[in-house]
C-alpha cells in the first residue's frame, strides 16, 4: 500500500531543479509577475500573472496614484510575493516605474508596501533607469540592434539610442498611453501635438533616420497582434514581427481613426487594451515621423527581460543567441550531446558558396536535429516542428524559427506536402525552404547510419563529386549501406540534383 501524501512532502528535492528568479513590474497600468527558470541566454518564464490595475490613472490631473488601486495593489503585491517564494524564487524584486516615481502619494504607498512586505527589495526607479534595463532587454533578444527603442507605459515611454548593439542616450517622455489621453483631454488632434512637442526635446531620435524603431510595450504589442490577425500572418508571435514604415503608418492611422466599437470588431484587439490602443498609435505615427525610421520591429522583452539579463554573466549575454536556443533545445529533449558537432561537420560539404548567416542555421539545425527522439514515432516529425516553430529562443526571428522548423520535421520524414509546413513554407523564400529540404535529407541519412552516436557517424563521410555525391563508408565500423542507407542517400541526392553514389574503404 502506497504511504499517503503530505502537505510536509517537498515537491522536488534540493538541487535537482535550476534556480529562479522572479521580478514584479510594477507600473502605471498593470502589475505583473514572472518567474524566470535558470540562468539560460533566454530567458524561460515558467509563470507570468497581470493585474490591471490602473494606477496611474488620474495622476496627471490629481498628481496622486489613483486610491481604489493602491489597496487592490497592496493585496496583488502580498499575492505575488507569496507565489514567487512559494516556487522558489531567488532573488525576487520589484521595479516601480512612471506612476510611482511622479505621483505625490508614491513614497506613502512604497512604504506601505514595504510594511507589509519588509524582506521585498523595492526599487523605484529613475526615467533613465528604466530606460537603460528595457535596452538590456531588447539587446537580449535583437543583440545587433541599430536604432531606436521606445518602451511605452501607461505613464512614459522611454527612448533609448541603440547603436549596433550597444546602448547611448536614453530619455524618459510623459507619453505613456493613460497619461497622453489624461494630457489630451481625449482629443487625438491634441496628442499629436503634446508627442511632437516632447519628442522635439529630443533631437538625437532624428539620427534613426533609415534604421529601425525597436517597440517594447503591452499597448504596442495589441498593435501587432491586430496587424497578425488582419495579414493572416502564419505564426502568432510577436517577438521579432516586422513592419515597413508605411504598414505602420498605416496601421496607427487606422486605429487612431477608429471609434471604441470599431476597434472591439477588430480580429486580435485584445479588450483591455482598447482604451489605450488609439494613444498608444498616435505616439507610434509621432515617434516614426520623429526619428524617421524604416522599419518597425515589435520586441516581447523589455523590463523585465533586462532585469533578467543583468543577473546572466558577460560570457552567457555574449552567446550566440541563435546557437544557445537550438543548444537549449538539444540539451532539453536529445540524447547525446556530443553528435552536433559532428553533425555540423558532416553537412559542411553540402551547400555550395554558403555564406555565414546560412552556415550558422545550419548548424543550429544539426543542434536541433534529435529534438523528437522521445516523441511517439508517428508525431516525432509534427512535434519536433512546433516545438522549434514555437520555442521560447528570444534571439531567433521568424525565417530562423521557420527554417529550423521545417528541417527538423524533414529530418523526421515528414511528408513534403503535410499541412502544418505550411506556415514555414510562407515565412521562407524559395532557396531558404531547398537548404531545409536539403538539410533535413542529410540528417535523416546521418541518424539512419549513426544511430545517433558520434562513434558510428564517425566511420562515414559525406562528399560532393562533380554531379555525384558520394557516402563514404569505413569497412569494419559498424556501418553498411543497407537497404534503408542506399534510398536514403538516394533521397539527399536527388534533392542536391546530384546521381548517388557509395564508396567503402578498408
Amino acid at each position: 500500500m502506497n504511504a499517503p501524501l503530505t502537505d510536509a512532502a517537498p515537491w522536488h528535492e534540493d538541487g535537482l531543479r535550476a534556480p529562479r528568479s522572479a521580478v514584479v513590474d510594477l507600473g502605471s497600468n498593470s502589475v505583473r509577475l514572472v518567474v524566470f527558470e535558470g540562468r539560460g541566454r533566454n530567458p524561460l518564464p515558467i509563470f507570468n500573472e497581470k493585474a490591471v490595475l490602473g494606477l496611474g490613472r488620474g495622476l496627471q490631473s490629481t498628481g496622486l496614484l489613483n486610491e481604489e488601486a493602491v489597496e487592490q495593489a497592496l493585496t496583488v503585491m502580498v499575492r505575488y510575493h507569496t507565489v514567487a517564494r512559494a516556487m522558489g524564487a531567488d532573488p525576487v524584486e520589484v521595479l516601480a516605474t512612471a506612476a510611482v516615481r511622479d505621483a505625490g502619494n508614491g513614497p506613502a504607498f512604497v512604504a506601505a508596501l514595504r510594511a507589509r512586505l519588509p524582506d521585498l527589495p523595492i526599487r523605484v526607479l529613475t526615467g533613465q533607469e528604466e530606460a537603460l534595463i528595457s535596452a538590456d532587454g531588447v539587446l537580449l533578444g535583437f543583440p545587433d540592434a541599430d536604432g531606436v527603442l521606445g518602451d511605452i507605459g501607461g505613464g512614459s515611454l522611454e527612448v533609448v539610442e541603440l547603436a549596433h548593439g550597444r546602448a547611448g542616450r536614453a530619455a524618459s517622455l510623459p507619453l505613456g498611453a493613460i497619461r497622453l489621453a489624461e494630457r489630451a483631454g481625449g482629443e487625438v488632434q491634441r496628442a499629436r501635438g503634446l508627442a511632437d512637442e516632447d519628442f522635439a526635446r529630443v533631437p538625437w531620435l532624428a539620427d534613426a533616420a533609415g534604421r529601425d524603431l525597436y517597440l517594447v510595450g503591452g499597448a504596442w504589442r495589441a498593435l501587432a497582434r491586430i496587424h497578425i490577425a488582419q495579414t493572416a500572418y502564419p505564426l502568432s508571435i510577436v517577438h521579432h514581427y516586422v513592419l515597413l514604415r508605411e504598414e505602420a503608418r498605416d496601421l496607427s492611422g487606422v486605429v487612431m481613426a477608429a471609434t471604441r466599437r470599431t476597434l472591439e470588431r477588430m480580429p486580435g484587439a485584445p479588450t483591455k487594451r482598447l482604451a489605450d490602443l488609439p494613444w498608444a498609435a498616435v505616439v507610434l505615427r509621432r515617434l516614426l515621423r520623429a526619428t524617421g525610421a524604416r522599419r518597425v520591429v515589435f520586441s516581447a522583452n523589455g523590463l523585465r527581460e533586462g532585469w533578467y539579463a543583468r543577473r546572466l554573466g558577460a560570457e552567457v549575454r555574449q552567446a550566440d543567441p541563435l546557437l544557445a536556443a537550438a543548444q537549449e533545445l538539444a540539451h532539453r529533449f536529445g540524447r547525446d550531446p556530443r553528435l552536433p558537432g559532428a553533425l555540423a561537420r558532416w553537412t559542411a560539404g553540402l551547400f555550395e558558396a554558403e555564406g555565414p548567416a546560412d552556415a550558422a542555421l545550419r548548424i543550429a539545425a544539426c543542434w536541433a536535429s534529435d529534438i523528437g527522439s522521445h516523441d511517439h514515432p508517428d508525431y516525432r516529425a509534427e512535434h519536433s516542428y512546433f516545438r522549434v516553430l514555437r520555442q521560447p529562443g528570444v534571439g531567433l526571428d521568424h525565417h530562423a524559427r521557420a527554417f529550423l522548423a521545417l528541417a527538423a520535421a524533414l529530418r523526421y520524414e515528414a511528408g513534403p506536402d503535410a499541412p502544418y509546413l505550411q506556415s514555414a513554407r510562407v515565412l521562407l523564400d524559395l532557396p531558404a525552404v531547398r537548404r531545409a529540404e536539403v538539410l533535413g535529407a542529410a540528417l535523416r541519412l546521418a541518424y539512419t547510419l549513426s544511430g545517433g552516436t558520434p562513434e558510428l557517424l564517425a566511420g562515414t563521410g559525406l562528399e560532393r563529386r562533380g554531379g555525384r555525391l558520394v557516402l563514404r563508408l569505413v569497412e569494419g565500423t559498424g556501418v553498411f549501406a543497407g537497404e534503408s542507407v542506399l534510398r536514403r542517400v538516394e533521397a539527399l541526392a536527388a534533392v542536391l540534383g546530384l546521381e548517388a553514389a557509395v564508396e567503402v574503404a578498408g
